[in-house]
């Protein structure tokens, strides 16, 4: 099993939705050793830092641009330290590790991922939900909805189409919209759960149905850190059974 070495560079750590205990243990390893932790305040609780080592240079990123940054992790990891730069949920989604890394690539700074728990996760855990049920639903697809200052090429519509569980991201304040491209081609009455701060102390899970949508989201007052998972799969005991484990005289 490959072991995880800390080096002096920067560490882009998937933090998860928001509950300490979901980090994993290589997230946990390099958030002990870490010099400088760069974390966004605005998604993470400061509770994920509890493992940090007494004076540690700790930077919330809220209030900073990519720009600024960006220059934070050069010079520190020129100066031999180690860098956590912590996102919510997993690196791999919404997070500008894509924007981050191609930065420190030019300026020759060495980097690695370490993956985090995805809120679509920790929902369909939530809810006891398996996404892909046999004979039901067998894609998942994660997607946002396409707002003014973050265009989406894919139309929700055009994704709707595949009827697949789709859990969306990023998109409380355009929910109305999503919800009439959704209806495209998702029934009215397919089941959504509405996810907010998940993983956190105030987390909230509401289920509706499609046709509900921004209604609902418009009464809970919900305009930021919300899932939405779209699913045929969501309370119901239709489906079938997986043949992974079938007998094989059955």
């Amino acid at each position: 099993m490959p072991q995880l070495t800390i080096t002096p560079g920067v560490y882009f750590i998937g933090a998860g939705p928001g509950d300490p205990e979901l980090l994993t243990r290589k997230a946990e390893k390099v958030i002990a050793a870490a010099d400088v932790l760069l974390y966004a305040d605005s998604l993470l609780p400061s509770e994920i830092l509890s493992g940090a080592k007494p004076g540690a240079e700790i930077i919330p990123t809220s209030g900073l641009t990519l720009e600024a940054i960006v220059p934070v992790m050069v010079h520190r990891a020129r100066s031999h330290l180690v860098v956590a730069r912590l996102h919510s949920g997993d690196p791999s989604l919404y997070s500008t590790l894509h924007e981050q890394s191609q930065a420190l690539v030019a300026a020759g700074i060495p980097f690695q991922v370490i993956p985090g728990i995805s809120t679509f996760q920790l929902a369909a855990a939530r809810l006891g939900l398996e996404l892909t049920v046999p004979g039901l639903v067998q894609s998942v697809i994660l997607t946002r909805a396409s707002g003014r200052a973050s265009p989406v090429p894919e139309t929700l519509a055009s994704l709707a189409a595949h009827r697949a569980s789709l859990c969306l991201y990023l998109s409380a304040k355009h929910i109305a919209t999503a919800q009439a491209d959704l209806l495209v081609h998702y029934p009215g009455d397919t089941p959504v759960a509405i996810c907010f701060r998940l993983g956190w102390p105030d987390e909230q899970i509401q289920i509706t149905q499609l046709q509900d949508l921004a209604t609902t989201t418009k009464t809970l007052g919900l305009t930021r850190t919300t899932l939405y998972v779209i699913s045929p799969a969501l309370g119901t005991a239709a489906g079938g059974r997986s043949q992974l484990y079938q007998s094989p005289s059955a």
